[in-house]
């Protein structure tokens, strides 16, 4: 004090308010370029709202920079993203912008936004799923999801809980610890495709959420049984034939529909069950044949079922060859494409032609009840 007291009694009033107010002003600009570089982390702008409810240009892109770099900071010193989520992170990446709802407040910013498919802590909640793909095995299942889950605003379980069928004793709250973390306007999925042929899983599903929205991969019933029957011989090559599971009696020609692959197959007797609690409006078909041949088609209605954007288009996906599928085309910085695993697209055991066709006499009317109960023909019996 006593130094200050000195300096200002040494200067006229005038000139040491001068230098005062310059030393002020020196700081400023300082500050200002320090700000402007984006190295000031502590305060960032105000977003201002127009009269129209919506950000201003230029704040709200400064608001995306800095929030993005935030979130690039944290994810850092986490040390990354998680590995399952690396490709799907990548491809969010060039899908989707940064978009943000005034409405939802600055603290729930962009559903839709990249940085927001990771799980940070603090980021988004667990939520039980609004969506989920409920069958069939053999369908087409894994394929969907791998392709759905590429979407922004869909966050999805990359295992199957078997919550509704295997682990229902577990409850509520621990089938919501195995969601990933979403933000408003996400979607939360899961998909089980025993789901379809389990009896107590349509009552089950409707006590949790009676708007949930539900999805069945659909696929010829006799190439799917045969699918069926090549996984099992893949992991038991001891097991019977496929002729001898078919029948009851081969000589009669029964049909022996106990066996998991055969009844499977049978999708209207299924369905039914499923119309005691969801209104048709509520369950999408997928046809599983389609969803080879026009993925993007597939995923078209797909997305808009769920409400979503139609951001997955044909220019995502090209067509292997090698393995008969079609895969997600490479992201920028990604060192090769994404598709199905070793287990998808095993080559089919010869099956008796007799025995094929038996089968397609079987299903037949099963089909046809299908296509009505459906409204669409799946051309399985063309």
């Amino acid at each position: 004090m006593a130094q200050s007291t000195v300096f200002s009694d040494a200067l006229p009033t005038k000139v040491y308010r001068k230098i005062v107010v310059m030393l002020c002003v020196l700081l400023m600009s300082l500050y200002l370029l320090y700000c402007l570089s984006d190295l000031c982390h502590t305060m960032p702008s105000p977003l201002r709202v127009s009269a129209q409810g919506k950000y201003l240009a230029a704040d709200l892109a400064g608001w995306q920079a800095l929030r993005r770099k935030r979130l690039l900071h944290k994810l850092q010193a986490q040390g990354g993203y998680w590995k399952g989520e690396r490709y799907f992170r990548d491809l969010r990446l060039q899908f989707q912008p940064f978009n943000l709802n005034p409405r939802g407040g600055t603290a729930r910013f962009l559903a839709g936004n990249p940085p927001s498919t990771l799980s940070f802590s603090g980021d988004g909640a667990r939520k039980l799923p609004q969506a989920i793909i409920i069958g069939v095995k053999k369908g087409g299942t894994r394929a969907l999801l791998e392709f759905v889950r590429v979407h922004p605003d869909v966050r999805a379980v990359g295992a199957e809980p078997h919550f509704f069928d295997r682990h229902y004793d577990e409850g509520l709250r621990w089938y919501r610890g195995l969601m990933p973390k979403t933000l408003d306007g996400q979607i939360t999925m899961e998909k089980t495709p025993s789901y379809f042929v389990t009896k107590e899983a349509a009552a089950r599903i409707y006590a949790m959420s009676k708007d949930a929205k539900l999805i069945v991969v659909v696929r010829d019933p006799v190439t799917r049984a045969i699918s069926d029957y090549t996984q099992t011989l893949s992991k038991k090559p001891d097991i019977p034939s496929f002729e001898s599971l078919t029948f009851k009696n081969r000589t009669t020609g029964l049909i022996d529909t106990s066996w998991s692959a055969i009844q499977i197959g049978i999708y209207a007797k299924h369905l039914e069950n499923w119309l005691q609690y969801f209104p048709m409006h509520q369950i999408l078909f997928v046809s599983g044949e389609r969803l080879i041949s026009d993925p993007a088609g597939e995923l078209g209605k797909v997305q808009d079922f769920l409400g979503l954007k139609r951001i997955i288009t044909d220019k995502h996906f090209y067509f292997n060859k090698t393995k008969g599928f079609p895969c997600l085309k490479k992201p920028e910085g990604s060192s090769k494409p994404h598709c199905l695993g070793k287990t998808k697209g095993r080559t089919h055991p010869n099956i008796d032609p007799e025995v094929v066709q038996r089968l397609r006499d079987f299903y037949r009317p099963f089909n046809m009840k299908f296509y009505q109960m459906t409204g669409q023909n799946f051309g399985w019996d063309n």
